[in-house]
């Protein structure tokens, strides 16, 4: 996989790992036991087995990764980052009930809770080998300030990239909803907002940082209206489109008592299905949905932990593959998943699935999971062409993790090591060509100023919730 060198004069700097096992996720899946990874500036020059090549200039770093495997950056592709000042409340909850007892809380959030929660959510994710996150944030009251500004100051100050799926509501507990009267936008409000975020934010260039996608919240709270003319400004924008479906036998029974018609048949009669739609969960799809989503190429954002955590059900996501549907795998927001992390969710997505009684042990494997997580994110996002998989030309982002500690050292195969075995060290994460994580410690911001600071707006936050 070795391509040629770059002119040395148009290299500013070049880092080289050498001596570790590489799974590069290609389509191939080509592996090496012992082998090297180039990164010039932000891309990856080369791949291959044994040493680098030589005479390389302008190498600034060379790295044993003896005892390590590298891979290529895990890609959240759901997330709610406000969520993380809201953890370990209605932990006995179905969905519609702890959204219930949660909406009253989470329509009280500001700028300031929101740029504490995102550098939770994100640092923790980026510390457990993260460097591509999408986040789907819906709740704007009134007042709150500039959320999506504050989300990407915040975002940048950790060094990941984003999309961030600019979400809405406009159907509240007087129009049938969910979510109290005062924790939604006006359909004409979420609209302009979300194309003000697109006009402002998004980056459509090679490399981008910042992605912005169109991401009305879900069938119980949103207007047909919203979704229409949701999909006709994306479309109109060119940006991409998300949004949560088929999680629930209620939302089954809701959308059937509402549109006369389930999830699937809803979202394909309002535009909502494509190449360039992903949904969060789709845990409740029957064959004829598993088809049309095949047929239209709509992604699937899988997120076995939130599943399980609101005893939603077992996504079936061994035929979502076998038909050939986009799969990547998603944290959830983290007051559905405490964790927040995305490189658990590879052993999660393995176990939950093989406890399907019609696939068991077939279910998935390691290199599927590592997949799932890496180039099935990169396809539910449309970036395959920039990240996923370790090949050159493509953007060098990717981990480095150390697996001859104490928690993996006696298992021989590396990706059964890192997806069977506890949570793996990261001893180096780039993104972008640059480090986010050095031995398992974030590069760019203090972790236990992020401690304190989410600590102390989660407080806020439930003080403010409980003044009414």
């Amino acid at each position: 996989m070795a391509a040629p060198a770059s002119p040395d004069s148009a290299v500013k700097q070049r880092i080289v790992i050498e001596n570790c096992a590489i799974a590069t996720v290609d389509a191939d899946d080509t592996e090496y036991a012992g082998g090297h990874v180039v990164v010039a500036d932000n891309v990856i020059e080369s791949v291959g087995a044994g040493k680098a090549p030589e005479g390389l200039a302008n190498v600034v770093r060379r790295i044993d990764g003896t005892g390590h495997l590298v891979t290529p950056g895990l890609i959240n592709t759901h997330h709610h980052f406000y969520q993380w000042i809201t953890r370990g409340l209605a932990t006995d909850h179905n969905l519609f009930n702890w959204l219930v007892a949660l909406y009253p809380t989470w329509a009280r959030i500001d700028a300031a809770m929101l740029t504490a929660a995102t550098h939770g959510s994100l640092g923790m994710m980026v510390k457990g080998g993260v460097t591509t996150a999408s986040d789907h944030h819906y709740v704007f009251p009134r007042g709150a300030g500039d959320l999506v500004g504050a989300e990407l100051a915040a975002v940048a100050d950790i060094g990941a990239r984003i999309t961030l799926a600019r979400g809405s509501m406009d159907r509240s507990e007087k129009d049938g909803g969910l979510p109290p009267d005062f924790a939604v936008e006006t359909t004409e409000g979420a609209l302009l907002g979300t194309e003000e975020a697109i006009d402002k934010h998004h980056d459509s260039s090679f490399g981008s940082m910042v992605h912005i996608a169109a991401a009305p919240c879900s069938p119980f709270s949103i207007s047909t209206e919203l979704l229409r003319e949701g999909a006709a400004l994306a479309r109109r924008k060119g940006v991409r489109m998300h949004t949560h479906g088929s999680e629930t036998v209620e939302e089954e029974k809701f959308c059937h008592e509402l549109f006369g018609m389930g999830p699937t048949d809803y979202f394909e009669s309002t535009g909502w299905l494509g190449e360039d739609v992903w949904m969060a969960h789709c845990v409740h799809m029957n064959d004829s949905d598993i088809a049309a989503f095949a047929r239209t190429k709509t992604g699937v954002a899988h997120c076995p932990s939130s599943n399980a955590r609101l005893a939603a059900g077992i996504a079936r996501v061994p035929d979502m593959l076998a038909a050939g549907v986009p799969v990547g795998l998603g944290v959830d927001g983290t007051a559905s998943n405490e964790s927040g992390e995305l490189h658990t969710e590879l052993r999660n997505a393995l176990l939950i699935n093989r406890l399907n009684p019609v696939h068991r042990e077939a279910a998935l494997n390691a290199r599927q999971a590592l997949r799932l997580g890496t180039y099935g994110g990169a396809q539910v996002l449309g970036r395959t062409g920039e990240i996923g998989s370790l090949e050159p030309g493509k953007l060098a982002d990717l981990v480095l993790w150390k697996l001859d500690g104490l928690g993996h050292s006696s298992i021989a195969d590396p990706v059964t090591a890192l997806v069977f075995g506890p949570a793996a060290p990261v001893t180096l994460s780039l993104v972008d060509g640059k480090p986010v994580v050095e031995d398992n410690h974030l590069t760019n911001i203090d972790e236990d100023a992020i401690a304190r600071s989410t600590r102390a707006e989660a407080q806020r936050l439930a003080r403010i919730a409980a003044e009414g």
